[in-house]
């Protein structure tokens, strides 16, 4: 079922910004007087699942769920249609109109890409507002991934800074250390603040093995939610037990607990608890997972959260600044993809599936569907052919030099990029299947 909610997450919104994508490109198209023989969701070699001719142009939807795309007449795309360009010039296509014109038929659905992420954050902001729990929170400290534990971080450190910049909230923290060039960290441990050092190439080590969770926040054991039919019902637990311990193990904090579970799979276990103030102590069943079959309460139950809320009108440049903050912050992690251990990290279609989360909830779809829109917006506008930022190279080339490159070298230049974007795809949705198979 989870499976099944993330894959209609990802197809809804994959449909919405490739058809708001081409729209881009069909409006200036159109404006411009320019013919445009095809607009689809989908691609459709050899068959389509749907279409309708209106005028000159052919809609549907086809059967290949790879993206979308609008055939331009008189355009060197990836329809690689050769036999037009053969024909006489026609005025209503593609390239007998004027460069400046070819230009922002190009840009025209990345444009629209970022106006719609702007869009889309101008009203989650305006209707949910923006929430968070602050780093300065953590009443009970962090808990660290084992690679942070490696430049001697402990679990119950408080991080406050890394190098000058402060920490707001706990994402601050890998992402400084991934995308700034810092040396190290300020940490308070009880009641001493101490300095440690981050050695160089630490990031690659982050990478390497794939932390998705540098620090979370320590939680005590607090039982919020029992599961019907588990280990936990069945041995009594209820909702606001507070575990302590396990076999006599103290485990008063949540990664304590899971530790410790997990060390006793399949086993039979005393749980020490306190109920109402009163200590008891309960047998449970551990599951073959190391699980007992209930969810704690979380950190902005426990911690709380702060929420800032915004006017219609205060919501709009507070979205704009956000989209472009997300943008900065993914041209900054494009540089790791240049690395070994960075390269190991792109994913396909399962990762940015995975981007949305497992019950449906309108308020992460649309942020989301807003980052996503992003996203395609600046892999678009890259200087590579057969994406629309290697048609823009070619016409800026066209506007400084005044002469355009000939069909002959454009078809091949497609066909380079076309196949370097498929070994792409196929790299990308390789290093998702490995995962999926061997981690």
């Amino acid at each position: 079922m989870v499976f099944l909610i993330k894959a209609l997450q990802l197809i809804l919104s994959l449909s919405i910004l490739v058809i708001l994508h081409e729209f881009g490109h069909f409006f200036f198209a159109r404006l411009f007087k320019t013919r445009v023989e095809k607009f689809y969701l989908f691609f459709d070699p050899w068959f389509s699942l749907f279409k309708y001719k209106k005028g000159d142009t052919e809609y549907g939807i086809g059967w290949l769920p790879f993206g979308g795309y609008v055939k331009i007449a008189g355009m060197i795309d990836e329809s690689m249609d050769k036999e037009q360009m053969k024909q006489p010039v026609q005025p209503w296509e593609f390239r007998a109109k004027p460069a400046w014109q070819r230009l922002l038929i190009m840009v025209g659905g990345v444009v629209v890409n970022f106006l719609l992420a702007f869009f889309i954050f101008w009203l989650i902001l305006f209707k949910w507002g923006e929430s968070y729990i602050p780093a300065e929170n953590a009443q009970y400290g962090l808990y660290f991934h084992p690679v942070a534990h490696e430049i001697g971080l402990q679990d119950g450190d408080k991080v406050l800074k890394v190098d000058t910049f402060k920490v707001e909230t706990l994402g601050d923290i890998s992402y400084h250390i991934l995308l700034e060039d810092v040396s190290s960290l300020q940490v308070q441990r009880g009641d001493s603040v101490l300095s440690l050092k981050i050695p160089e190439g630490y990031k690659n080590r982050i990478m390497a093995q794939g932390v998705r969770h540098f620090a979370d926040f320590r939680l005590p054991n607090i039982i919020d939610t029992i599961i019907d039919g588990s280990n936990a019902q069945a041995g009594g637990l209820m909702k606001n037990d507070s575990v302590v311990a396990v076999d006599n193990q103290p485990t008063i904090f949540f990664d304590e607990l899971v530790a410790e579970l997990g060390n006793h799979a399949r086993d039979t276990v005393t749980v020490s608890l306190y109920r109402a103030g009163d200590l008891r102590h309960l047998k449970v069943l551990v599951d073959e997972n190391g699980k007992l079959g209930f969810g704690p309460k979380s950190a902005a139950q426990v911690l709380g959260y702060e929420t800032l809320r915004y006017g219609f009108f205060e919501a709009m440049p507070a979205g704009v600044s956000k989209g472009v903050k997300l943008l900065v912050d993914y041209v900054k992690q494009m540089k790791l993809v240049f690395t070994k251990e960075g390269a190991k990290q792109v994913g396909g279609f399962g990762a940015i599936g995975n981007l949305f989360p497992p019950v449906w909830d309108w308020q992460s779809f649309w942020y989301t569907t807003a980052f996503l829109s992003i996203i395609l917006a600046f892999m678009n506008i890259l200087p590579i052919p057969g994406l629309d930022g290697g048609h823009v190279l070619f016409l800026l080339y066209e506007i400084i030099a005044r002469r355009k490159p000939s069909d002959k070298f454009m078809e091949y230049a497609v066909t380079v990029g076309m196949l370097l974007l498929l070994a792409l795809l196929i790299f990308a949705n390789g290093n998702d299947l490995y995962r999926l198979l061997f981690k």
